[in-house]
Parts: structure tokens; sequence; C-alpha cells
């Protein structure tokens, strides 16, 4: 490592700074706007095909008596957008969500809107937040599908009235309310580390400049 002050010194912090903006200004941006998710629908057609590494949970969220309704897509600024299939069991009242995170595994998510807002269940980790009667949200890590439904119906009790319909439209609703309202402080716990990363590399990037100054 070249000594502080020598070009190359410089050089390299601004390469690391632009690195590790690559790898969490998206999250810093979900911490301090998470409303800037753009959400839309993708395919509304029931019939959608789901890529491979997502047929088991898909295949076994029909096995269940879920229809699928189609697909959305949620788009987070300075990240590739992410395709969510989803499907619908009117009578459980749930919406069930099948994608791909970040390391390329399959994940699925559950959830359900109500009068006074959502219940969330997840087969990966995610934080934990409880608003008696107004919010539920939580994982079951590497929960199969089966046990994920069972856990979120016995959690959806302690809530208020669920809310239809249980249409894509309504699924895609459901997401924009939760990115604009209800998700923030969950989004906030998520991803407050990628802010602090971010800060740093642009900090990393003004220590070079004003050291070359």
């Amino acid at each position: 490592m070249p000594p502080q002050g020598h070009p190359a010194y410089a050089v390299l912090a601004v390469l690391a700074a632009l690195i590790l903006l690559r790898l969490h200004l998206w999250r810093a941006v979900l911490f301090l706007r998470p409303q800037s998710v753009r959400i839309e629908t993708d395919t509304p057609d029931g019939s959608v095909t789901v890529p491979g590494r997502l047929e088991a949970p898909w295949d076994a969220l029909k096995a269940l008596g879920f229809t699928p309704l189609g697909s959305h897509l949620e788009h987070a600024r300075f990240s590739a957008p992410v395709t969510l299939y989803d499907a619908a069991h009117p009578a459980k009242q749930l919406f069930a969500s099948v994608f791909a995170g970040k390391d390329g595994r399959a994940r699925v998510v559950l959830l359900t809107p109500t009068e006074q807002g959502f219940v969330l269940t997840a087969n990966y980790r995610r934080p934990a937040r409880e608003v008696p009667g107004r919010y539920s949200s939580g994982g079951i890590e590497g929960a199969s599908v089966e046990r994920l439904v069972n856990a979120h119906a016995r959690r959806i009790s302690s809530h208020s009235q669920a809310k239809g319909p249980w249409t894509l439209e309504a699924r895609v609703d459901a997401a924009r309310r939760w990115y604009g309202d209800a998700g923030k402080a969950e989004l906030r716990q998520q991803h407050a580390v990628g802010l602090l990363w971010t800060l740093g590399a642009l900090g990393m990037v003004a220590a070079a400049l004003l050291g070359r100054g």
C-alpha cells in the first residue's frame, strides 16, 4: 500500500470507494427513501413460467391450493430489479411470492394485508418486528413452504380482519403501501449498515481528494 499523499494512494482509495458504493449505495437509498422503490406489474397472467431454481417452492404452493396470479417487479434505485412470482389463497387469506435472493437462492414470503396493517412471514432471515394488532414481520430460515404457511396462519389469528381482494393488482398495491409506510422501520433496520458503508466510501473519496489538494 503506497503512503498517504502518494498519487497512487488517491487512485486506490477512489477505486475502493467505487466498489463499496456499487455494493451498498442501493441500501443507503432504501434506508433514506424506502418509498423510492418502483413497483409495477410484470406479467398479469396466472400461467406465468417461473425460472427453474424457483420451481420447487412454486410447485409446493400450488400443491397447497394457491392460485398463480402472475408476477411483479420491485426496483430499488442503483440495484437490479427483482421479479416476484405471485400466488394467492383466498380461503387462507394470504398472498405468496417466490423470488431469487441476492445469493441466487429461492425465497418465499407470505403477506396478508389487514384492516390495520400487514402480517409477513418469510423462509429466510429478516428483522423481526411486532406492533400488536397492526404489524407483524418475521422469518423462519429454511422452513418448508407448508410449515411457513401453517406458521403464518397462526400469526394472522391475532390480528385484525384480513383485507382482500386476492388479485395481482391488490398484491402490487400492498407492496407499494408496504414500501411507502408500513415497511419503513423494518427496511431502515435492515439497511442501516449499508448507509454506514456508503458514508464511509464517500469519506474515502473526500479524504483522497483533500490529500491531493
